[in-house]
């Protein structure tokens, strides 16, 4: 990932050790609000200060060097190589336990070219959609040359900023809702995923829309949600219809799509004559602009009694973590490394028991919980380091309010907290 030290030099990769020297003995390196170095991290009292450290940089990104140090009257800047046994361990730990909330980080390690068990350690704290974060019951941000603590006013901006990415998302799934392509066909309840880059490109991902191999470059993205890995975290919870079913390619509006054929050109249901599961439809969508967009109409079914559909609640758990794959090999083809504002949403819920409460009354159970209002939306922001490491954690903010609501969140615990993707 790319070192911004100054508006002269906006995109800097150090990769070598010779490349760290070569930026101190040309003046580039200089404490910022982007750009902190520390010489050392030695002792357990040092992770308060780490903490802070990283959660002031969590507020509009930044990146910590640890291995260089710094003559303060006189601003110089040295090499100072440390070892690198357990550093970026500890680096992530603090980030994930001490800041309210905890974040990712994304850490590269530098060996010297004398012995690779010493070197530099550079700390990518990308700018966070849950900022500010907490250390001590204090905020922290940074200012030109160092952290601070925030003010009442300063805190209250960054939530009211993060309120508002987040109703944007909301925003955008209410759009899917509304323009449900089976909104007065059956009676199942359906699922929508949105996805939007908050800071692409307007072509982020016109190289991929506009290709000749389009629909089997699109048909590739979805092969590779379905890891290994990934089939191991979800042990078995995805439901049919499955992304890997949607076999066609279209063009559609600003962007393309992979539908199931009952799904054709315009969005428009294309019943199959004779087919018991014609109302069964799933498209992943597209955009030039970098957005992502899913759709199952089956997340709910009937099953046992014709008369009553029951949730499908692990598609909820399964489709949401291979949306989140796509969304992670999007931003990296694309090199997207920006932030990510998200939204689940379910419709025709009313009434209706989860899967998995209902095949617990075969084993005992004496009732299962029925959900009390007719649709769903939650949105959350998400960072790429977030994406890579702990897709579960998103997961778990986008569908936990809904499985909990059908008390069926327990079902789900592995798939909502383990990473893999």
């Amino acid at each position: 990932m790319p070192i911004y030290l100054s508006s002269g030099t906006p995109r800097w990769t150090p990769k070598t050790e010779a490349d760290l020297r070569a930026a101190i003995d040309g003046g580039l390196i200089d404490e910022s609000n982007h750009l902190d170095v520390k010489k050392e991290l030695v002792t357990k009292g040092d992770n308060k200060e780490l903490a802070r450290d990283l959660s002031s940089f969590a507020v509009d990104g930044g990146t910590l060097v640890v291995g260089i140090g710094e003559d303060k009257p006189n601003r110089l800047f040295t090499l100072e190589p440390q070892l690198l046994d357990g550093l970026a361990e500890k680096v992530d730990s603090v980030a994930r336990s001490i800041p309210d909330p905890p974040f990712n980080v994304v850490t590269e390690a530098i060996p010297t070219e004398a012995d690779n068990t010493l070197g530099y350690l550079l700390v990518h704290v990308p700018a966070s959609p849950q900022a500010p974060h907490m250390v001590d019951g204090r905020y922290y941000g940074r200012n030109d040359k160092t952290k601070h603590v925030l003010t009442d006013a300063e805190v209250a901006r960054l939530h009211e900023r993060r309120r508002t990415a987040e109703h944007d998302a909301l925003t955008l799934l209410q759009q899917e809702i509304d323009q449900d392509p089976l909104r007065d066909i059956g009676d199942q309840s359906h699922l929508f995923l949105v996805a939007q880059p908050l800071a692409g490109r307007r072509d982020m991902l016109l190289e991929l829309t506009s290709a000749p191999q389009w629909n089997q470059r699109l048909g590739e993205l979805i092969q590779r949600a379905y890891t290994p890995a990934l089939d191991t975290v979800l042990n078995g919870l995805d439901a049919n219809p499955t992304l890997l079913d949607a076999g066609s390619g279209y063009r559609r509006a600003g962007g393309i799509a992979r539908a199931t054929n009952n799904l054709g050109e315009g969005r428009v249901h294309v019943p199959a004559a004779g087919s018991y599961r014609e109302e069964d439809a799933i498209e992943l969508q597209l955009f030039e602009g970098g957005g992502l967009r899913l759709y199952s109409s089956r997340f709910s079914a009937a099953i046992g009694d014709p008369r009553e559909q029951v949730i499908l609640d692990s598609a909820a758990a399964s489709l949401t973590r291979r949306f989140l794959a796509l969304v992670l090999d999007v931003a990296q083809q694309s090199g997207y490394r920006g932030n990510w504002a998200l939204a689940f949403g379910a419709t025709r819920l009313r009434g209706r028991r989860p899967y998995s409460g209902y095949i617990n009354l075969y084993h005992g159970a004496t009732s299962a919980t029925r959900y009390s209002a007719d649709s769903y939306q939650e949105a959350t922001g998400t960072t790429w380091a977030e994406l890579d490491t702990a897709p579960g954690a998103i997961a778990s903010r986008l569908v936990g309010p809904l499985l909990r609501g059908l008390g069926a969140e327990h079902h789900f615990d592995h798939a909502l907290s383990a990473p893999g993707n």
